[in-house]
């Protein structure tokens, strides 16, 4: 399973066995159950999370009425966790739970600190993630403002199509933010 770190790190810089055994080397394997949390809200982020295997989601609760709000998923060779809380060290404002058994390499904020300190290709991969992960975030918000839900709809099923098969129809809805009922009505279009 370390071969898929490894190729995710490699596609934006290379590395000698001897790096990428030392990079390995500040990552923990953990397994959880479908359900399973790995990051409750109002409790402390200590790891960001490369999915190995699995199917997660970030999601945000609203305190007034109880709605969940998805704000991401990931699957394998994806990262996700409480973004704000892991570099700011504080509480989570979110939660994030497996939709499927998941296997994940956990990443403290000490070792990534660590690890980028020592080296530069590590650095320079992390910068690069964040600035795609910005440049994502942006696009997703901009549709929010911008498309019909059913036009958010077809962008997720032509950019993530395996999401349709491996998420429960309420979770899609939950990302999109419409009803069950409107997003099986796009579904028969």
């Amino acid at each position: 399973m370390s071969e898929l770190l490894r190729q995710h790190i490699e596609k934006i810089t290379p590395l000698t066995d001897k790096e990428f055994d030392y990079i390995f080397s500040h990552f923990t394997t953990r397994k959880y159950k479908k359900h399973q949390f790995l990051v409750q809200d109002d409790t402390a982020v200590q790891h960001d999370y490369f999915v190995l295997k699995g199917m997660l989601k970030a999601s945000y609760i609203t305190a007034e009425d109880g709605k969940e709000h998805i704000l991401q998923f990931a699957w394998e060779d994806w990262w996700i966790t409480d973004y704000q809380a892991y570099f700011n060290q504080t509480n989570a404002t979110l939660t994030i739970d497996c939709i499927e058994d998941t296997e994940v390499l956990a990443l403290s904020l000490f070792n990534r600190e660590k690890i980028c300190s020592e080296m530069h290709k590590m650095e320079h991969f992390f910068r690069r993630k964040s600035s795609f992960g910005y440049v994502a975030l942006q696009k997703r918000i901009l549709s929010l403002l911008t498309n019909s839900a059913e036009q958010r709809y077809q962008q997720l099923q032509n950019a993530y199509p395996q999401l349709f098969q491996r998420v429960p129809k309420t979770l899609l809805a939950a990302y999109l933010g419409v009803s069950r009922e409107t997003l099986s009505r796009f579904s028969k279009m």
